[in-house]
């Protein structure tokens, strides 16, 4: 009796096994389910990020927003500090800004560390501020994370996505020698770097030229305050550098 319960055991055997790697090799749904992803096509490169709608949905929706009205096409990123950041998503190509809709509220207290490669939300001294402008983190810059409510430079700053490609090309903007232009005393990249296009992965006929043109008209709000001079690049004064306008 034995040994026939061990042939239909051997017998069965490979049918297991098979049934095993199947299951093993069977897509988790889960984890299949795509997170968001949108490509910035600057004048120097491709930029493809990865959003995160569960930690930051609010963020996430205002940026697919305006990624999807075609606000960004023909904006610059205006601000470059090497071993710091990179901003835009406000100011057109003779650095003027655009018009915006209304701000949204922060969600900096999500978990998530203004790590090298990330993408958060630009905002002024009120941390409910946030619009159009973002900025990617050139480097590990634990300092913008949240601490508390206790004030504008302890609340932080909204992380809402990672880079996945195309970091090789901050880099090289982050390289651009800068300079003064327009409203800004320092730090514009030198030449102009465009976002000639944005769009969502996976969405048709979302790509924008780079006429600056949007395919939607954007809702209007009020522009953000008149830039101020750059802010010293030090401690929690970098902090409080990373605002609309600036």
């Amino acid at each position: 009796m034995f040994k026939i319960l061990l042939v239909l055991f051997l017998l069965g055997l490979p049918y297991q096994l098979a049934a095993q790697a199947t299951q093993a090799t069977k897509p988790d749904k889960t984890a299949a389910a795509a997170l968001p992803q949108v490509v910035l096509e600057t004048s120097q490169g491709a930029i493809t990020i990865e959003l995160y709608p569960e930690k930051s949905p609010k963020s996430v929706a205002n940026f697919l927003q305006y990624v999807r009205d075609g606000f960004y096409a023909g904006t610059v990123l205006h601000r470059v500090i090497p071993g710091y950041l990179v901003q835009g998503g406000l100011y057109t190509r003779d650095l003027r800004p655009k018009r915006t809709r209304p701000a949204i509220p922060d969600e900096a207290d999500n978990g998530l560390s203004n790590l090298r490669g990330t993408i958060a939300v630009a905002r002024g001294t009120d941390p409910n501020s946030g619009t159009a402008q973002f900025f990617f983190n050139l480097v590990d810059n634990l300092r913008l994370d949240f601490v508390g409510n206790q004030s504008s430079l302890t609340w932080g700053f909204a992380v809402f996505g990672k880079i996945t490609k195309g970091m090789d090309v901050l880099d090289k903007i982050a390289a651009l020698p800068t300079r003064a232009l327009g409203p800004f005393s320092g730090d514009v990249p030198n030449p102009l770097v465009v976002i000639e296009s944005a769009h969502v992965v996976g969405e048709e006929g979302d790509a924008q030229d780079a006429s600056g043109t949007p395919a939607k008209a954007a809702t209007a709000a009020a522009q953000p305050a008149p830039a101020k001079s750059a802010a010293k690049r030090n401690g929690a004064a970098k902090a409080a550098a990373v605002r609309q306008g600036q």
